[in-house]
């Protein structure tokens, strides 16, 4: 249960709302308990052939019933409405928590457990600030009003009728803890099926392309069935948590019609206070059977709130500092230095190195290329720069100052980057090229630039298309020319750009550089790539092998026989020459 006092803070601002939620319960319980004694005067009144007083009494009963419904529909209101109020405040804290956290932190996390927890677990969660604590109010209260009325009528009678219900705190601690552990792994299993079902959504191409649907149907019935069992094995316990409360409160009525029959008939009780106490008994009965299922609810609710506490509880790995530097005030390029720099991943040191002991300089408004084969660690290099991860030894400067000095919004506008993967969001094409600049006629031209602009007569409402989920009504080349068009909007003073072009042809990619040189040309540029055609034009070539700079130089200086790069050079004109043959 500790880890329901993390709701505390979210439900303070609604104090208000919530104490007058409770303050209506307690009125609603008042004019409840009226009820039973105005059914006691109006039979004992009855019996005593006395009609005005009985009419009275049913007047009064009328009465009380249409006060404490009044009352009771208020409470409802501003508990369930105070409730959904918590809710959006959490949802909305939690989303802001995700929105921070950096690329370690999704290396951990998968995208369908993030989403399981902000949806289903924290439904959950609500259902303890509104439901629960309502029902379990409303048992304390009444049972304080409705006892001390009970226990007039007749003492005995009311501890021989609550003698059952004192076995509820025992079935609700002993089935609530198997409620709890099983919930727990419910919400566990709820997450890697709907992470199964987001990664298959998301490569739904892929599956298709390969004939897997089979295969990836069968593995979501296992995930499903597993998935069943779980809640099968939760429904046990609850099939067994409701009958047993029943249960209790049924042996109570018993007591109550065998020895208070015994009383009535032995003149001690009269007709009115032995049906009034049966009713009190009523009234307290479902109370006493909500509670079980308001504790079934917190447990719930605590194994879900803890799941939610533990991506609370995460912290980005990348932060901006408590007193951030400033860059210096100059228009224009930046320079970029990288001084002994050192990584590897988190938490996967056993992977050793990814990069060892990196060092250059690239002067504002020059050009950088790296190069280099596959997993030599070329895109870690240039993530580093944007702070996706920190490096563990060494610095990165730009223009002198440790970016690490920087708030990572100054950082971000200095750099341009456009990764490998292209993301575009379920908006406009020019909602997601523009992404926050101002269209002050820009956009025209960063698509000229990036060649995105042949696209957009094939499109039905051209820059103001609206894209498919992840831009799929754009191909892959496309696509890219998008993500590039969209970092020359932000007219960056640094531009980095990741192995973007693999998806256009030879013809296009040339265009493209053309058209960059030209755009770029006050800008300090950093290029990846595996194609050594767009890196031939740059002032300062890096070769990287297993995370160390091998060969640096221009172009002319390192296509000399027997250099790594004269290698890589010779491998792609061979690659080129064959695809021409065939």
């Amino acid at each position: 249960m500790r880890d329901l006092r993390a709701l505390l803070p979210y439900l303070r601002p609604y104090r208000g709302v919530f104490l007058a939620g409770l303050g209506l319960m307690a009125v609603s319980n008042y004019f409840l308990r009226l009820g039973p004694e105005f059914i006691q005067h109006g039979i004992d009144a009855i019996d005593a052939g006395a009609a005005p007083a009985a009419r009275r009494a049913a007047l009064l009963l009328v009465a009380v019933a249409i006060a404490s419904g009044i009352t009771r529909y208020g409470m409802r209101e501003l508990l369930n409405s105070g409730s959904r109020r918590v809710e959006t405040d959490i949802r909305n804290a939690l989303f802001r928590h995700v929105q921070r956290m950096t690329a370690e932190f999704y290396d951990r996390y998968p995208t369908g457990d993030v989403m399981a927890r902000t949806t289903n677990d924290l439904l959950a969660v609500r259902m303890v600030a509104g439901p629960a604590l309502m029902y379990m109010t409303d048992t304390a209260v009444r049972a304080l009003l409705i006892a001390p009325a009970m226990i007039a009528i007749s003492p005995r009678l009311t501890l021989l009728a609550l003698l059952p219900l004192l076995g509820l705190p025992v079935v609700m601690i002993t089935l609530g803890g198997l409620i709890h552990r099983r919930t727990q792994v419910i919400q566990a299993q709820f997450s890697d099926l709907t992470s199964h079902v987001h990664e298959n959504l998301s490569g739904v191409r892929i599956v298709r392309a390969y004939r897997q649907e089979r295969a990836e149907t069968a593995a979501f019935d296992r995930l499903n069935a597993e998935y069943l069992e779980q809640n099968l094995s939760l429904a046990r316990v609850q099939g067994a948590f409701f009958p047993t409360l029943s249960l209790l409160g049924g042996l109570g009525a018993v007591v109550v019609l065998w020895f208070g029959g015994r009383l009535v008939l032995a003149g001690t009780v009269s007709a009115g206070s032995f049906i009034a106490f049966g009713v009190y008994l009523a009234m307290l009965v479902w109370p006493m059977i909500a509670l079980g299922w308001a504790v079934n609810l917190v447990q719930r609710g605590a194994a879900s709130m803890g799941r939610l506490n533990a991506l609370f509880a995460e912290r980005p790995g990348v932060a901006s500092p408590a007193e951030p530097e400033r860059l210096p005030p100059v228009r224009g390029a930046r320079s970029v230095t990288y001084d002994g720099v050192w990584f590897r991943f988190p938490n996967a040191h056993a992977r050793g190195w990814v990069l060892r002991d990196l060092s250059f300089h690239l002067p504002a408004g020059g050009s950088l290329a790296v190069v280099g084969a596959t997993g030599a660690g070329k895109t870690t290099l240039v993530e580093l720069l944007v702070r996706a991860y920190d490096p563990e030894r060494g610095r990165i400067l730009i223009d002198g100052v440790d970016i690490r000095r920087l708030s990572l919004a100054e950082l971000r506008r200095a750099v341009g980057f456009v990764p490998q993967e292209t993301f575009l969001f379920s908006e406009t094409l020019r909602d997601n090229v523009l992404l926050g600049a101002p269209d002050d006629g820009r956009l025209e031209r960063v698509a000229d630039t990036s060649q995105l602009a042949e696209a957009i007569p094939a499109l039905p409402n051209g820059f103001d298309t609206l894209l498919g989920e992840r831009g799929i009504n754009l191909s892959g080349g496309q696509k890219q020319r998008a993500a590039i068009a969209r970092a020359l909007a932000q007219e960056p003073p640094i531009f980095v750009l990741d192995d973007a072009l693999s998806a256009v042809d030879a013809h296009t990619e040339a265009r493209i550089l053309a058209g960059l040189r030209g755009a770029l040309a006050t800008t300090t540029n950093l290029i990846v790539s595996h194609r050594l055609a767009a890196v031939r034009d740059a002032d300062l070539i890096l070769v990287v092998d297993d995370g160390t700079i091998v060969e640096r130089g221009t172009h002319a200086e390192l296509a000399v026989e027997g250099t790594r790069y004269w290698e890589l050079l010779r491998r792609q004109e061979l690659e080129e020459a064959l695809s021409e043959t065939g």
